[in-house]
């Protein structure tokens, strides 16, 4: 049944279908107003701004492109993929073997504390919304994930309901993406007319990066990017700086 709830309102009647429910949910956790604190990375985007690597409108379009598919793709998209069927199927041994590959595999310091971070603050914000949160903020606690991290918290929150796997990862890369052009924005700079412009290229990117994940298994998720590493690491010292990562 797709129907949920008939609601009356001045103007009529609207019903609120699962599709709806499930999209709904999809842009409430992929929304930069989500206080969890994306705004404040830029996960190595700022230290290659520092080390001339991207200079411009192209430059910066293509880094971030590339941090999809060589970064996002084969290792958080994955990991929410894999974490979001084990958070539906009350697997935590499972949830937890995620939660831990992804706090082994962060490069630096700050990619991890990054995850750290942001993974307790969307626990944070589970307790914050209550009965709303509809038993978001007791499973993660049950769990018991020291610290959770973000990939497989936001997972948790995206197995609670109707959304396919694929839609998903679609709204978790537009707003990985979302972020990382903000982050441009900023630490280049550039001017909104060249933001949406990237974000337009990412969004042609996004399905192939979510399709590449959904494909990989245990033995082919990696996180392995020397380069990057090397700029955050680079970053953790850096002596003028405006994002955390």
């Amino acid at each position: 049944m797709r129907t949920r709830t008939i609601i009356g309102t001045d103007m009529g009647t609207t019903t609120t279908t699962t599709a709806d429910h499930a999209l709904l949910r999809i842009l409430w956790l992929a929304s930069p107003a989500l206080p969890v604190g994306g705004f404040s990375y830029s996960e190595g985007l700022e230290a290659a701004v520092d080390a001339g690597l991207v200079q411009d409108e192209a430059s910066a379009s293509d880094w971030i492109t590339d941090q999809l598919h060589l970064g996002l793709a084969r290792s958080d998209l994955p990991v929410v993929a894999q974490a979001t069927r084990a958070w539906r199927a009350h697997d935590l041994p499972r949830v937890k073997a995620l939660n831990d590959w992804v706090l082994h595999t962060r490069e630096t310091r700050e990619l991890r504390l990054q995850t750290e971070q942001m993974g307790r603050s969307l626990l944070d914000w589970a307790r914050s919304l209550g009965e709303l949160g509809d038993g978001l903020h007791e499973r993660l606690l049950g769990a018991r994930l020291d610290p959770p991290s973000y990939p497989v918290a936001c997972a948790c929150a995206l197995a609670h309901g109707p959304a396919s796997e694929r839609d998903a990862l679609v709204g978790f890369a537009f707003g990985w993406c979302e972020n990382l052009v903000q982050a441009a924005i900023k630490a280049v700079p550039l001017g909104q007319g060249a933001g949406q412009r990237i974000l337009a290229r990412l969004g042609s990117d996004i399905p192939a990066a979510v399709d590449h994940a959904l494909n990989l298994g245990d033995d082919e998720r990696q996180a392995f990017s020397p380069g990057l590493a090397i700029l955050s690491a680079r970053h953790e010292t850096q002596y003028s700086r405006l994002f955390r990562s």
